[in-house]
């Protein structure tokens, strides 16, 4: 059985246990939860390492860009270095053979061939290949036509190489310039 209560005593114990009930409530989240200071100066941290990894990574990107740019320069600016060395072979045996003061024709030939083969080394070393299209169907990509004359051969073949093409590597650098055949007027 219940005792009744005293009203005047119904007061101060609701009011011990609403304290109570928020004593108990709030102190283990304030233990556990870190404060809004807490968080925020957590956050400029963050912000402020961050900021500084995007700083740096800016920065390398901006050296490495400037060092390409440096590298692409060079590349330029010093492309044909190694085929130049290999030209100045040939350009010694030029040298030599005009120093001779006694040469005969027969000199003079077998030291230009030898020349013509150094040439022809430096180019195969570089792979510059001659555009031989003698015979060969016109291919305006290789060939430049000087002339048509009437032929007893195909239309748009090659009759005559006035001066040779050449290509380095898939790239004309000079097309060959040639006689193409037309079919005789009748």
């Amino acid at each position: 059985m219940q005792q009744p209560q005293d009203p005047q005593n119904q007061p101060e114990l609701t009011a011990t246990m609403n304290e109570a009930d928020e004593n108990k409530s709030t102190e283990p989240v304030m233990d556990t939860m870190p404060s809004l200071e807490q968080l925020l100066k957590k956050a400029e941290l963050d912000a402020a390492e961050h900021h500084d990894a995007w700083l740096r990574a800016k920065a390398d990107t901006e050296n490495i860009r400037k060092r390409a740019q440096v590298d692409i320069a060079n590349a330029h600016k010093y492309a044909v270095e190694n085929f130049s060395t290999e030209l100045l072979a040939v350009m010694d045996s030029l040298e030599a053979a005009l120093a001779v003061e006694n040469a005969t024709v027969e000199n003079f030939k077998n030291g230009m061939e030898l020349t013509l083969k150094q040439l022809a080394a430096a180019f195969n070393r570089f792979n510059i290949k001659v555009i031989e299209p003698l015979g060969a169907k016109f291919d305006p990509h290789q060939h430049q036509a000087m002339c048509a004359i009437d032929s007893d051969l195909a239309p748009n073949t090659v009759l005559q190489v006035m001066q040779k093409g050449y290509m380095l590597n898939d790239r004309i650098i000079r097309p060959a310039l040639v006689t193409v055949s037309k079919a005789k007027e009748s």
